[in-house]
């Protein structure tokens, strides 16, 4: 599976699931801490299920309790790794 194609069907998921119509995949940078202030997402604890929720309908992967999310949904680069893994586990 294609990772860059994996990033950007991230962002647009979250996008999406999260309501930030006001932005573009290319808004968002891979290596930038998604829940951090450099990211301008803004982005809180709904959105944070939202995110999950997300991931599972799309990639079939669950994250289990919110300390494996905070570990694993840092950054778009983690992130679509964890998917790759997962999907190839």
């Amino acid at each position: 599976m294609d990772i860059e194609k994996i990033k950007l069907d991230i962002k647009e998921m979250i996008i999406q699931e999260c309501e930030k119509d006001e932005f573009t995949p290319s808004d968002i940078e891979d290596d930038v801490e998604l829940f951090s202030s450099q990211s301008g997402l803004d982005l809180d604890s709904l959105d944070a299920l939202a995110i999950s929720m997300g991931l599972q309908k799309r990639y079939g992967v669950r994250l289990g309790d919110s300390k494996e999310f905070r570990r694993t949904v840092t950054t778009i680069n983690k992130l679509a790794q964890f998917i790759i893994d997962e999907q190839d586990g």
